[in-house]
């Protein structure tokens, strides 16, 4: 039986097709980023995003293909991503992979974004044990699931308003450090002093698990622009204390992050979690997962940095437990943003 799936990923800002074979063994990965396109408007505009897609989407699919030293024939089915995320972006990819699946009689999967981060924390381990506890953060998406296996995965907690990323990327502008606002506060944290300044960390008025970021963004404009939320905020060079904040900021983050996960771990009386999505790249959240778990006894498990951002690899892969689960989708299958 063939074990080739071929997966296609649109969902925000990066065009990306992968091929795996048995859910684990990664042939091939082409990532296609629009940074440089959204740069210049310190974040993402859908409809740049979309048009993008639409150019990049074939020479992608074409370039994993010939990477894999495969064609579509090799193939077992195609999996694509089809919600949640920027439904034009969305559409480009589901299309493709629709097209693709029906001229060649491929069998069509569609996978959920989040539970594709959430799988490829396990993707390069075979020590994971169930029920665990995950949590995605991301610039779209900051949530904690309970995962039963790969394909079962039930909401324990969301963010109340923003994302971890998104917060990366608003204070990272604020501070003039350019956009994605996450891998630029981090090398800006490095020169700076994670105790410098006490901004807020959220904690539940009942302890139950949960996010918010928006009480730490305020934080953030009032100390930089002072008590008047009006005023210009200063010019990049004139913020003295930039690598302060930085780091400050950082660290307030992280402990949000990691102490409303490992509440939420005790309380599901798990001992595993995973941690998924792009910020899970930080350096600075993989030291304190190491340091808090290893205090409670718990275990974190990272993906590899390619891996936790968007990627083809981890739809593929999941697409791969989908086709063999015959949960295949049909023709009228369409994208959702949610």
């Amino acid at each position: 039986m063939k074990d080739l799936v071929l997966g296609i990923e649109s969902s925000c800002d990066d065009t990306a097709a992968a091929l795996v074979a048995r859910g684990r063994e990664v042939r091939s990965s082409i990532v296609h980023s629009q940074v440089a396109e959204h740069a210049v408007f310190g974040g993402v505009v859908p409809e740049v995003a979309g048009r993008s897609h639409l150019r990049a989407i074939l020479p992608v699919v074409d370039d994993a293909l010939a990477q894999a030293g495969a064609d579509l024939d090799d193939l077992r089915g195609i999996a694509v991503t089809n919600r949640p995320g920027l439904i034009g972006s969305l559409l480009v990819g589901l299309s493709t992979a629709k097209a693709l699946a029906f001229a060649r009689g491929l069998p069509l999967v569609c996978v959920h974004h989040i539970e594709a981060h959430v799988y490829a924390a396990t993707m390069e381990r075979e020590d994971v044990d169930f029920p665990c506890l995950a949590l995605v953060a991301s610039g779209g998406h900051t949530a904690l699931y309970r995962v039963r296996s790969c394909l079962d995965l039930e909401l324990v907690a969301t963010t109340l308003d923003d994302a971890a990323g998104e917060a990366f990327d608003k204070v990272g502008q604020l501070l003039g450090l350019g956009y994605p606002g996450g891998p630029a506060i981090a090398r800006a944290a490095l020169e700076g002093d994670r105790r410098a300044i006490a901004f807020p960390r959220y904690r539940s008025k009942d302890g139950a698990p949960g996010f918010s970021f928006s009480g730490l963004k305020t934080a953030v404009l009032y100390h930089l622009r002072g008590q008047d939320a009006l005023a210009p905020t200063p010019p990049p060079e004139e913020i003295g204390d930039r690598p302060d904040v930085a780091a400050s900021f950082q660290e307030a983050v992280v402990d949000t992050l990691v102490e409303n996960t490992l509440r939420a771990a005790r309380a599901e009386g798990l001992d595993t979690v995973l941690v998924a999505g792009g910020v899970a790249c930080n350096q600075r959240l993989r030291e304190a997962f190491a340091e808090h778990g290893a205090r409670d006894g718990l275990r974190a498990i990272f993906p590899s940095p390619a891996y936790c951002t968007d990627n083809a690899v981890m739809i593929a892969g999941l697409g791969w437990h989908l086709l063999e689960a015959g949960r295949t989708a049909d023709w009228n299958v369409d994208a959702s943003p949610r």
